[in-house]
């Protein structure tokens, strides 16, 4: 351990209590870093009672759901734009993905309004910002190893909404997302050709899964997903992704 040799004293004792008190402090440091990393787990987070975090960059806020580390690797994650501020120019090694919730997200390619849905490729970059402020929810190096594709959706229709409905937003191999906005009449999700492994994303309204709470704001990423077990309170609006973590 190169790291540890300035530290020690040579006295066995001693060193070898320090080196097990520096590994655990290199341990807890990882397992803080690390967020609901565990895909054989039923993981549910209530981003309302979260505090925002700080980014590298000013006026950028975030509030982590899930991430391997801290500012690389796999995360998903609610990202708040102040008014005026930016991110600077960053690369997508394993991919992006984006859904607006509110306001109005920009980079050099165009401005994406609330209930824009879309892509980023793996080896793509971009300079993003945002005018008047946004929210976000933001997947980062999730993308399956042979998904090169770029989407852009903005069915914005479904924000106004109060209609049962669904609209597929994308689709590769195993994996696909939707928008779909229930009803306590209609269970949508059984019309769904879902897998066992659902990840939802509740964009407004309230739901109850398996005696669980959802309100808008809430993430649920389920192994074994049960559709009977899902109902709303009232008309819900939900990002639903499904057969891949």
């Amino acid at each position: 351990m190169p790291f540890f040799l300035g530290f020690l004293s040579f006295n066995k004792e001693l060193d070898c209590y320090l080196i097990k008190t520096l590994d655990l402090i290199v341990y807890c440091l990882l397992g803080l870093a690390m967020i609901n990393m565990d895909f054989s787990e039923f993981v549910l987070v209530h981003s309302a009672q979260q505090e925002w975090q700080l980014s590298p960059m000013a006026g950028v806020l975030r509030k982590p759901l899930a991430r391997a580390e801290a500012e690389r690797g796999h995360a998903t994650s609610l990202v708040q734009y102040e008014a005026g501020s930016l991110f600077r120019p960053h690369p997508h090694p394993l991919g992006e993905e984006i859904l607006v919730l509110d306001g109005i997200f920009s980079d050099e390619n165009g401005d994406y309004p609330a209930g824009s849905y879309f892509r980023n490729p793996p080896g793509s970059s971009h300079a993003p910002y945002s005018e008047k402020g946004c929210l976000l929810f933001v997947k980062l190096h999730q993308f399956q190893e042979t998904d090169l594709n770029s989407c852009i959706k903005t069915p914005a229709h479904f924000w106004c909404g109060n209609e049962a409905a669904s609209e597929l937003l994308y689709c590769f191999g195993q994996e696909s997302v939707w928008l779909v906005r229930m009803s306590p009449e209609i269970n949508v999700l059984s019309l769904l050709d879902l897998s066992s492994c659902v990840e939802i994303f509740v964009v407004s309204g309230e739901a109850v899964y398996d005696n669980f709470e959802l309100q808008t704001g809430s993430w649920m990423r389920v192994p074994n997903f049960h559709c009977d077990e899902w109902q709303v309170k009232s008309s819900t609006l939900l990002w639903i992704k499904s057969g891949h973590f």
